[in-house]
Order: structure tokens, then sequence, then C-alpha cells
């Protein structure tokens, strides 16, 4: 489990899912129908949801192209960490709005799959994070005009790469939205590993 002590919580992290970055993502709705699945059951199951919201010139603070899609409700309980970097551990508020929260592994959804989600499980793995790719809560856009990988490609590929990813003393994962386990159950002590 998590390398990080004294961290027993998991959280839901909803990464840039934003009117600009959505605008032409591939498999918009879906995603979008199933990261609102994830969240509500967050709450329901009481996981805690952080947003990310990126900011840059072409989506400054405040403006419509920065604001989290309609169909997505924040609740104001829910933190947002605000972040100008591909990685949203990067000179942000996250690290210390988990670590207050005693979270230790992360259920990662949003966008875009290539950079910015990418981006944020390796900057929490590498961090000792538990990471839980929510396969079908992230999205990319068609970026296949400029030699990159078709959307879905980029999706299947980000999938069976964080399926397949290990280091000591943590744990990377991919599941669909709806089969994601919010709650690890703890090992008694002293009860063998399988």
């Amino acid at each position: 489990m998590t390398t990080l002590k004294r961290r027993p919580h998991s959280a839901v992290i909803v990464v840039d899912v934003q009117n600009d970055v959505m605008a032409a993502a591939y498999a918009r709705d879906a995603v979008v129908a199933a990261i609102a699945r994830l969240v509500e059951r967050a709450r329901r199951e009481g996981t805690a949801v952080i947003w990310v919201q990126h900011s840059d010139a072409e989506m400054p603070r405040g403006s419509d192209e920065w604001a989290i899609v309609p169909e997505l409700g924040r609740l104001d309980s829910e933190p947002v960490v605000d972040k100008r970097y591909g990685d949203a551990f990067e000179d942000t508020s996250l690290e210390a709005t988990l670590s207050k929260r005693r979270v230790g592994r992360l259920i990662l959804a949003g966008a875009q799959t290539d950079a910015c989600v990418r981006s944020t499980l390796h900057g929490a793995f590498v961090r000792g994070y538990d990471v839980t790719l929510a396969a079908d809560a992230h999205t990319t856009e068609d970026l296949s005009v400029w030699g990159a990988p078709r959307p879905e490609d980029v999706i299947a590929h980000t999938n069976l790469y964080w399926s397949h990813q290990t280091a000591p003393g943590r744990t990377a994962e991919v599941a669909e939205a709806d089969d994601v386990l919010l709650r690890v159950p703890r090992v008694a002590r002293g009860a063998p590993k399988h």
C-alpha cells in the first residue's frame, strides 16, 4: 500500500473537466457521465472529491472556458486546486489538501489523458501515492493531425500502461468508474497478504 505514513483514505481527483478542455474531447458525453457517476458514488460513500482546474492565457481563471462543464456540479465543500502545469502537484495546494485529509490513494478521472491526467498520475505515483485510473472516465482530443495516435488509442494505451505499473510499497490499477473500489479494506495485522 501507499508509502505515505498514516494516510488511510482515498480521494477522487477530477482533472481539468473544463469547458475549453472538453470542447473537442473524444467521447465527451460518455466520459462526463462516467465521471458524474463516480463523483456521486464517492459523495454517497464519504470519499473525498477534489477538483483540479487549469488556467492559462487561453483559459483565464473565472472565464467560461475555465469553468467546470455544466453537467458536473462541484459542492462548496469540495476543494478546488488551481494549477498552471500538467502535473497537478506542481506548485499547487494539492499535496497539502490531501495531507490534511490523510489521503494516500488517488482515483483519477478527467482530461486530457495524454497530458494532465498522465502527468498527475506519474506525479502521484512517484510521490508515494497508490493510484487508480478510472478507465472510462478520462479522455483527450484528437491530435493525430500533429502525429499523435488517435484518441481511442491514447486512452487504451494509457489504461494498459497503468494496469501494469509497479513500485515498492505502492499500487497502480485501472478499473471502470462503476467498478472502482472507493475504500480499500484494511488488512488485519499479521494477516497474510495475497
